[in-house]
């Protein structure tokens, strides 16, 4: 059964969460998939992955680059898992994915945009209907994400 992760962003923004999680996949092994709302946004996320942090990167590509099989991060606003990924992210407003597919999905999402935590709750409530292993995580003071309960 597909893990589904909610991440719930209060203290840092996407652009600094997302980065930190993918680099921990791929330490794993893990392909990714991140399915964001629009080409635009993919664009901006594509762009921010290269230049995030001046002593790494991240590996990654678009679904409208070649190779995209290939990819071990792929940014796409497809539903679709041409990279045969086994994370993956949903940011902004993207529904959770009809099958299961993934060992884990990963929904990020503003706790200060009410379009996001309805779509949040809304893919909480499908991810507990569908059987799957549901967990919700909160940023502390220190920075480290804890699961709540």
């Amino acid at each position: 059964m597909t893990e589904v992760f909610f991440y719930h962003l209060q203290r840092q923004p996407l652009e600094r969460v997302l980065p930190q999680l993918l680099e921990k996949c791929l330490e794993r092994g893990w392909r990714c998939v991140v399915q964001a709302s629009s080409p635009e946004r993919v664009d901006a996320l594509d762009q921010h992955l290269w230049t995030y942090d001046d002593a790494s990167f991240l590996p990654h590509g678009t679904d409208r680059g070649e190779d995209v099989a290939l990819q071990p991060i792929l940014l796409t606003t497809g539903e679709g898992n041409p990279n045969d990924a086994q994370v993956r992210f949903l940011i902004d407003e993207s529904p959770l994915p009809g099958s299961g597919a993934y060992a884990r999905v990963i929904h990020l999402f503003d706790g200060a945009d009410p379009d996001q935590l309805d779509r949040a709750r809304e893919n909480w409530r499908a991810a507990t209907r569908a059987g799957h292993v549901v967990a919700y995580w909160q940023q502390g003071e220190d920075g480290r994400w804890r699961q709540q309960k």
